[in-house]
């Protein structure tokens, strides 16, 4: 395995610049294998375990990905032409460049991931990843909402709940994944779903076609990344184990792109 500088290891796996690793370096906040290191022109690979003030360094293996706890009342925008808040207003500006994957409303908060690489970000957009919320409505849950969140429904005015700008009418609503009812009474309830898709306001579309409003909205999880503690307006970057889940999906969804183009190959001849 090739060896590098100390600091160019680090700058190239977190978000430091290798002047910031040098002085890190230097106030003996490095260590490798156990032993703090203050030489900077310490040669390193991943074969050795590399220490941040008591935290694992890890390959980031091209690109950077971080968990952000999205609070009520910020856009997922670059700007607004309105002058209201962005995440980017909250985040470091090391992470201008990040791309969020899908969105939450202004109005809803929770986990959201954003990535340095287009094309991870497009994966997991298209990809099939289970979304965890806590919906609360003002109103009960009732028979009908249990069985349309079993069965699926379609619906041919899906403009109750969506944004008033939206030129999407109709909406598909697929089966939830699952659902529990936490709270239920006539004036407000509260419910977990798990869904995989989460686009374009689906929960608020479905939960207005029964003439009731999701007041609050909160994802927990996105596949296998948990929002936990993280706080309000706070960010994490991925562990390794989260990393590596990252990685096996993405391989599992390129080779399911590939068996498909294989398939569409084979109806061409």
């Amino acid at each position: 395995m090739e060896l590098m500088r100390l600091n160019k290891m680090i700058s190239h796996n977190t978000h430091y610049s290798r002047r910031e690793a040098d002085e890190l370096i230097k106030a003996g906040n490095v260590k490798v294998d156990g032993v703090v290191v203050q030489d900077l022109s310490t040669q390193v690979s991943f074969k050795n375990k590399i220490e941040l003030g008591g935290r694992a360094l890890f390959e980031k293996h091209g690109y950077s990905v971080i968990a952000y706890h999205k609070q009520k009342g910020e856009l997922v925008s670059k700007k607004d032409d309105r002058g209201r808040k962005t995440i980017y207003d909250t985040l470091p500006p090391q992470f201008g460049h990040y791309l969020s994957v899908g969105r939450l409303d202004f109005a809803s908060e929770g986990l959201l991931l954003l990535c340095d690489s287009p094309s991870v970000v497009s994966a997991l957009m298209h990809g099939d990843l289970e979304r965890v919320y806590y919906v609360k409505i003002n109103g009960m849950i009732t028979p009908a909402m249990e069985k349309a969140m079993q069965e699926g429904l379609y619906l041919e005015d899906a403009r109750k709940g969506g944004h008033s700008h939206s030129e999407i009418h109709s909406m598909d609503f697929a089966p939830f994944l699952s659902y529990r009812i936490i709270k239920n009474s006539p004036t407000f309830s509260t419910i977990k779903v798990m869904i995989n898709e989460g686009k374009n306001r689906e929960l608020r579309r479905f939960f207005g076609y029964f003439d009731v409003d999701v007041v609050d909205l909160k994802r927990v999880s996105y596949g296998k990344i948990d929002l936990g503690m993280l706080k309000p307006g706070k960010h994490r970057y991925f562990t390794g184990s989260e990393y590596s889940a990252l990685r096996d999906y993405l391989e599992y969804m390129k080779k399911g792109k590939e068996k498909v183009n294989e398939i569409e190959e084979d109806d061409d001849q």
